[in-house]
């Protein structure tokens, strides 16, 4: 091994000014990043790789008796086989990254557009109402069980009872019987959202940490040497987490039926017209006794005056 080691230091470090020299002509090539400078070509063949190599001889030196043909081979096409890798390597993360800054976009132009903002379980709102505040709380406890995207919902509650109480308190004043009933009616459906968001926590806690992928990938590979009490038992947790998950899929339906009509009756109160005219006539009437005023002027400025 170190004599390996030594050769490929040795093959490693005589590759260098090669590099550097092509780098200088053309960095593209002696370089794995997407805007190669000459200066980074410097650092790379004439102080980070030699310093690499100097490492890995003097690592060497422990032992062995001299570098060995396959360690002078290793160095010499180190460099060669590891630029494609790495430029590789860079492509990959830069894709990723921008796939995460895109689907972090997106999450947030949704949220925007939904006028969703986001729960903090731990801290509530200030003046939240006690809907609110058990919103923050199955948040917190659907976060507890590792179900996300069930917490995702929650918000999106928030975000549609807030707004349809905005619109509510701008078309009715805080006191009147059109107002109080929707407010009541409003508080129902979201309360029994809360209802079926405190079902799905006690769904989710009840196969909380059951790994359904190894019970399929067991029941797939291992099926022909698994006993039949162990095939049964793992059919049957299958089955178990199958029939929650269903269930759960079930309450989600229910909880986008209550944002639905959370959403209908903010449009239906946003078509209210609860405020006096400011005008004392009617737009319609206004532009008709207008028009027949500028008639009267027109004709007033055509009447030619009588002689002395």
């Amino acid at each position: 091994m170190l004599e390996f080691l030594q050769g490929a230091a040795y093959g490693l470090f005589l590759t260098c000014p090669p590099w550097c020299l092509v780098g200088l002509v053309k960095p593209e090539l002696a370089l794995p990043v997407e805007h190669p400078q000459r200066w980074r070509v410097l650092v790379r063949y004439g102080a980070v790789l030699p310093f690499i190599s100097l490492l890995m001889w003097l690592t060497s030196l422990w032992g062995g008796f001299g570098p060995s043909l396959w360690g002078w081979l290793a160095g010499l096409v180190a460099i060669a086989v590891e630029l494609p890798l790495e430029r590789r390597w860079r492509r990959w993360r830069s894709r990723r990254q921008q796939r995460r800054h895109e689907a972090a976009l997106r999450r947030e132009r949704a949220r925007s557009e939904a006028g969703v903002v986001e729960l903090e379980p731990s801290r509530p709102p200030l003046g939240a109402d006690e809907i609110v505040r058990a919103l923050c709380r199955v948040k917190g406890e659907l976060l507890d069980v590792d179900r996300s995207e069930l917490a995702s919902r929650v918000d999106r509650l928030h975000g549609r009872y807030r707004h349809v109480n905005e619109i509510l308190e701008a078309r009715f004043e805080p006191g009147e019987l059109a107002f109080e009933r929707a407010r009541s009616l409003i508080e129902q459906v979201s309360l029994g959202a809360v209802d079926d968001f405190d079902a799905m926590v006690d769904r989710a806690k009840g196969i909380r940490g059951m790994d359904v992928d190894y019970v399929r990938r067991r029941l797939a590979k291992d099926a022909t040497r698994l006993s039949a009490e162990e095939t049964e038992a793992l059919r049957r947790r299958l089955a178990l987490i199958e029939e929650t998950e269903i269930a759960l899929r079930r309450l989600a339906a229910r909880n986008e039926a209550a944002l639905t009509a959370l959403d209908d009756a903010a449009v239906r109160l946003s078509r209210v017209v609860t405020g006096r005219p400011k005008a004392a006539l009617g737009a319609e009437r206004a532009c008709d006794e207008l028009r027949r005023f500028i008639e009267g002027a027109e004709r007033y400025g055509q009447t030619p005056r009588s002689s002395d």
